[in-house]
């Protein structure tokens, strides 16, 4: 299966953002991609009040531009994340859609861990207070292979792709629009061990570049085994990264060095309920 990481600089223009990220789209089929994944946010990036007048229905218009998309090139699409209206007309949810080759959604997934950080003189952000969380952990199927789906902040919390992982993932996605603060000291590792620790290929497809009023994205898209090599990583600036997944050599990994099928799980099951009765 070959796979293209899409890399955007989504800012304030919607319009703007969608026929870039189509045009990316457009050039990962005529490379050969069997699937593409857009970063995270794909549709806008700026002031907050934007967020919510960005936000649509789904299906809407912009879920039903990657539908065509994904009909007319007949690739596998991973939409990224986009602002789906929510009951709450003070928040969206922060959403992610996959399109087979005929372009129908075959899942949907809302971004579970919000970003709500104060990195004092760096990073502040408070997701929540526009955006709802989701609560469905989503996994589906490319052509016989199971597929996890996340969202950027998720990234730091294993717990969610080993339950992917245990429902059978073979592919992680990471559609993200990762700081360039924190980007440059925990997104490779952080992407890595997500590998490593699941024997599952990630594919993780980032915003760059700067955005208003005052945002900065790291970039570095990239595609990694489950031995935790990087195969590809897209260049500084709007691009892509390409990579074939062997799924052979996942087999091998999971078969001579079984960590996952070595848990313990009822030991941590103990460990959890000593601490939850404390």
């Amino acid at each position: 299966m070959r796979v293209a990481v899409l890399q955007t600089n989504s800012r304030h223009d919607k319009a703007e953002n969608i026929r870039v990220a189509l045009e990316l789209v457009e050039r990962a089929a005529a490379a050969g991609a069997d699937l593409a994944v857009l970063p995270e946010c794909v549709d806008y990036m700026g002031p907050k009040e934007g967020g919510l007048a960005a936000a649509e229905p789904i299906p809407g218009p912009t879920s039903e531009a990657f539908a065509a998309k994904a009909r007319e090139l007949g690739i596998w699409l991973l939409s990224g994340s986009m602002r789906e209206v929510s009951e709450d007309p003070g928040h969206t949810y922060n959403t992610s859609l996959l399109f087979n080759r005929q372009g129908e959604c075959v899942a949907k997934y809302r971004k579970i861990h919000l970003f709500d950080v104060e990195l004092t003189g760096n990073v502040s952000a408070q997701e929540s207070a526009t955006v709802s969380p989701g609560d469905e952990i989503v996994t589906a199927e490319i052509e016989g292979h199971t597929v996890g789906m996340t969202i950027c902040y998720d990234l730091r919390f294993p717990e969610l792709y080993r339950a992917l992982t245990l429902r059978g993932a073979e592919i992680l996605f990471v559609p993200a629009a990762f700081t360039l603060f924190t980007g440059k000291d925990h997104w490779e590792i952080l992407l890595r061990a997500r590998a490593i620790e699941n024997q599952c290929f990630v594919v993780a497809a980032n915003q760059t570049g700067k955005y208003e009023p005052d945002g900065a994205n790291y970039g570095r898209s990239m595609i990694i085994d489950p031995w935790g090599t990087v195969l590809a990583t897209a260049p500084d600036g709007v691009g892509m990264a390409i990579a074939d997944l062997d799924f052979a050599q996942l087999k091998r990994i999971r078969e001579q060095l079984p960590s996952v099928a070595n848990r313990r799980p009822e030991v941590y099951a103990r460990e959890a309920q000593a601490v939850a009765a404390v």
